[in-house]
């Protein structure tokens, strides 16, 4: 047995010594809410997502549509005033609206009309293509010290706090971070990241009181003193906006009411299969993040079908 084979079983190991579940259908099946015959659109999440800046459209559109797509009840997609028009004419259900900018991204003038539009959600997703403008801090400072939903840190929403973990730990609200690598290096920094990487997760989870949904191959999900493994996906995701479509999906369960780790967990089996199911029908060098989304559809009739007795 070579050094890596015998790192991996140790690993293993470790992770169901720590009680580590891998994350199954059915499990992800339990989660599913069902849809009454008398439901109506608030029933099913008011969401809000904060995103894009001037380059960078692309990233609101697909994690309003992923959330679309996994139903999502009412969608807000708040973007910098000067991408407003572009985002908006990408998305035709999602409600979009323009925030105060500054140098192309959001600026921090438009902290109180965030703060306002998120009290009213079930659901907040800050981070997809914001940009390392100096303003992104502030807002997600007040975001994080603001009582509330479950907010959601992705990409920049992340590398904002590089050496600020402490406003992290200061959270007033269920926080979850879905950092891949390299944004987890960040945050923890680099030393903590070349640690075992299931303890450093459960480390940074429990350091901070927040679900860690790291992102990888075998995305590893710790928080609330639970541990999932995911076994799902395939090298064709490995693109440019699937993460944002992951942010999206997440987005949609935590409108849902889900627990925020149970939460993550499904949606990174959920992702991950959509991407099986792209790789089967279209090969894994040309399947696209919007073919991710696409897939969504026939994956959850799949999973809400009736069971036969």
């Amino acid at each position: 047995m070579n050094e890596k084979m015998h790192a991996a079983l140790v690993r293993m190991q470790q992770m169901k010594e720590e009680n580590c579940t891998i994350t199954s259908e059915d499990f992800v099946r339990s989660l599913l809410p069902e849809r009454p015959r008398n439901a109506h659109k608030g029933d099913f999440g008011r969401v809000l997502i904060l995103a894009g800046s001037v380059g960078y459209t692309g990233a609101p559109a697909l994690a309003a549509n992923a959330a679309l797509r996994m139903g999502a009840g009412l969608i807000f997609v708040g973007v910098p005033e000067p991408v407003y028009p572009i985002v908006a004419v990408k998305l035709d259900e999602p409600m979009v609206f323009p925030l105060p900018a500054k140098d192309g991204g959001l600026s921090a003038a438009a902290i109180p009309g965030i703060l306002d539009r998120a009290a009213r959600c079930d659901a907040v997703l800050i981070g997809p293509g914001l940009g390392r403008g100096a303003d992104i801090l502030p807002i997600v400072t007040a975001l994080l010290q603001a009582e509330g939903c479950p907010l959601i840190l992705d990409a920049d929403g992340i590398n904002c706090l590089e050496g600020h973990i402490d406003i992290l730990k200061q959270a007033r609200r269920p926080v979850v971070l879905t950092p891949h690598d390299g944004e987890f290096a960040r945050l923890a920094g680099t030393a903590k990241a070349a640690e075992d990487r299931f303890l450093a997760t459960r480390d940074l989870a429990a350091e901070c009181s927040v679900t860690v949904l790291r992102k990888g191959h075998r995305t590893l999900v710790l928080g609330e003193g639970k541990a999932f493994l995911n076994t799902t996906g395939n090298p064709g995701m490995a693109t440019g906006g699937s993460g944002d479509v992951l942010a999206g999906m997440l987005l949609a369960l935590l409108g849902y009411g889900i627990d925020p780790t149970d939460a993550a967990a499904a949606a990174a089996w959920l992702h991950g299969a959509a991407g099986d199911d792209c790789a089967e029908a279209l090969g894994e060098y040309g399947m696209t993040p919007g073919d991710l989304i696409a897939a969504l559809p026939n994956l959850l009739k799949h999973l809400t079908r009736p069971r036969p007795e």
